[in-house]
């Protein structure tokens, strides 16, 4: 029989609420792992077993890639590394933090287990504690172990009437738990003995334990984390049918080297916005710990905090035990591979400052304030940031003179090629104290300020089509010779310089399809609505209905340059570029209206002008279903006229490096 840590199951009962033991690390088997909760937020009940008793217990998170790899299965032995007992639904239930597996499949239950009666195991613990009535000592010294009456019914269930024993002896054997010390040591100890190492337990200046933010889980109701804040972000409101509001978020790092977001409601932002500061360090408790909502969180905890007004929140002294921000910087070279919507941490200098300029929102019809940044490093190239609101106001004073900014989760957008966004979780350090910034700076001085090293950009000036470096290009033949877009699973691109050789306008309607009007999300003027009896647009997507609808370009085209022609599909952004930022409902409103009358030759005039006309393509290549029949299709994901003078110079540049 493989070997159980003998009342391992009762000792758990007894931790409630209390610090796992490092001196205490019993082994049980699993008898019993199921999956609970919905899709995406999964968690694995289990039944841990001593062989003599069982408990329900779960599986922190960070182990549901155990049973996920069939490392924990039904009747798994495990060893017990860290672990936390709390009540659930009226139920002891042990969280597992760590295990080690002992036998992953031992092939069948060990013994005839029953299920532990909390308040019979607390009972039994006092008799071994000397009848005092008081809980065993967590961290104290050794009880006094006192025998029982010799004839007591059994009160876990295996029948009879036996010699009762504490569950913390052995019988006079050795204790198999080290002694009545939870840091002690016996010399009879199976467990460890004084030379192991001891876990020490942080504390704050205040004399309360400290919690890692690593360890912080679901099931914990009191805890303290002390941390650094490393990022806080403005306040924001919000009103709906069920109330308004407003909230900050901040992120905490700690000085295991995980962070964590944390956000303020309500009275809390009144009570402790201007009290945190970014870059001191806390203790923090009283929150409200919920799973980490990884669409807007970065951090690698996989919980986040609630504050509300009863947080506490102290200052604590800087030790320099908390490092300063963590990044993970990218080259601006490498954004290029980066896809639209994730967030990156950039180092860089900012070689100049655009013009304060104004938008107004489409999602919530305020006014916005905008400014553009032209980004270098020293990977030898350029790109577009877009900072917003006081920043963007404020832009010529914090960005003149070509700092070393680090920006960290600026978002990236495959607007004008590639470009860059701050957003409300990332921060911008001017002359951040960091490794990177001496070597910015040199290579600033060296090569960058004087442009002794050519520069390419991922952005084109304006925000407009990003313009692809001459020597990326390759002919339209290359589709073929090089079997381009043939994985399934990732597309190619292709950039070359080619001629609209025929534009396909012909489509019943008009060369468009009818989006939804609701310019916020989901829709984004991109889904496609159905027209209703009464001339109303129906979309599934957001569910509404609405007198109008905007129509998006959308058609087919052939492309050709010295070496071949291919058909390309042409969408709406670009086909605004090619026709002098003309959009599909003006057209369609000047052509094709009824209200207005049919005007074909106006209609043919739009795309005749376009025609035969010379561009600099930038296409995705891909394999893609059409019917039965699997084709490679490409499309235009970007265009900008030629520049004749700067075309002829690279061509004279490219003649010269071939001599």
């Amino acid at each position: 029989m493989a070997s159980l840590t003998h009342g391992a199951v009762r000792r758990l009962v007894v931790s409630e609420g209390q610090q796992s033991d490092p001196s205490f690390s019993p082994t049980v088997q699993v008898i019993n792992v199921r999956r609970v909760g919905k899709s995406g937020a999964d968690r694995f009940r289990t039944i841990l077993s001593d062989g003599e008793n069982f408990i329900q217990g779960m599986l922190a998170t960070q182990l549901n890639h155990m049973v996920e790899d069939r490392q924990i299965a039904d009747n798994t032995i495990v060893k017990i590394r860290d672990f936390m007992v709390n009540p659930v639904q009226n139920k002891m239930v042990v969280i597992l933090l760590s295990v080690d597996i002992v036998n992953v499949d031992y092939g069948s239950k060990i013994g005839n287990p029953t299920e532990v009666n909390p308040e019979q195991a607390r009972q039994q613990a006092r008799i071994g504690a000397g009848g005092g009535g008081a809980p065993p000592p967590m961290y104290g010294n050794a009880p006094q172990q006192s025998r029982p009456p010799q004839q007591q019914q059994n009160q876990y269930g295996s029948g009879g009437r036996v010699k009762a024993e504490s569950p913390y002896s052995s019988g006079g054997g050795s204790n198999p738990y080290g002694g009545g010390n939870r840091y002690g040591s016996s010399s009879n100890n199976a467990a460890g003995s004084s030379s192991a190492p001891i876990a020490r337990q942080q504390v704050a200046s205040n004399g309360q334990q400290i919690t890692p933010i690593a360890n912080l889980n679901l099931y914990m109701n009191r805890w303290t984390i002390r941390a650094r804040v490393t990022s806080k972000g403005g306040i924001r409101t919000w009103s709906n049918a069920k109330g308004e509001g407003c909230l900050f978020s901040t992120e905490l790092l700690d000085s295991s080297g995980t962070d964590i977001r944390a956000t303020f409601f309500k009275e809390a932002v009144d009570k402790f916005y201007n009290m945190v500061e970014v870059d001191k360090v806390y203790t923090f408790s009283g929150g409200r710990l919920k799973v980490a909502n990884m669409q807007y969180n970065t951090c690698k905890s996989q919980c986040e905090i609630n504050f509300d007004a009863n947080a506490e929140i102290h200052l604590e002294d800087d030790t320099g035990d908390i490092q300063g921000q963590l990044y993970d910087f990218k080259p601006i070279a490498d954004l290029e591979a980066v896809e639209p919507g994730q967030n990156v941490d950039v180092a860089c200098v900012v070689k100049s400052v655009g013009e304060v300029g104004h938008i107004t929102s489409k999602k919530t019809g305020k006014e916005l304030t905008k400014c553009e940044l032209t980004l270098a490093d020293d990977s030898n190239t350029e790109v577009t940031l877009t900072v917003w609101g006081d920043e963007a106001s404020k832009a010529a004073q914090t960005f003149g003179g070509n700092p070393i900014v680090a920006f960290r989760r600026a978002r990236v957008s495959d607007f004008g090629g590639r470009s860059l966004s701050t957003s409300m979780n990332g921060s911008t350090v001017i002359n951040p104290r960091i490794p990177e910034s001496d070597r910015l700076r040199n290579w600033w001085q060296r090569e960058g300020q004087s442009g002794a090293s050519a520069s390419r950009s991922l952005s084109s000036a304006g925000g407009r089509n990003r313009v692809i470096p001459f020597e990326e290009r390759k002919p339209i033949d290359a589709i073929k010779s090089e079997n381009m877009g043939h994985n399934p699973d990732k597309p190619e691109y292709l950039s070359f310089k080619g001629t609209f050789t025929f534009l396909k306008k012909d489509r019943e309607g008009g060369a468009w399809y009818c989006a939804c009007s609701n310019a916020g999300e989901p829709c984004k003027n991109r889904y496609k609505v159905q027209q209703t009896p009464d001339g109303h647009w129906q979309c599934e997507r957001c569910g509404t209905t609405s007198p109008t609808c905007v129509r998006r370009w959308i058609f087919s085209a052939t492309v050709a340059d010295e070496t071949s022609t291919t058909w390309v599909s042409v969408f709406n952004e670009q086909a605004e570029s090619m026709f002098d930022n003309r959009t599909a409902d003006d057209v369609y409103n000047r052509t094709m209206n009824p209200d207005a009358g049919m005007d074909e030759d106006q209609y043919n005039a739009v795309f005749d002008k376009a025609n035969f006309t010379d561009w600099i393509f930038n296409c995705k290549v891909k394999q893609e279903l059409v019917g039965d029949e699997t084709r490679v299709k490409a499309s235009v994901s970007s265009v900008a006229p030629v520049d004749y003078v700067k075309e002829s110079r690279n061509l004279i540049a490219s003649i010269a490096k071939m001599a």
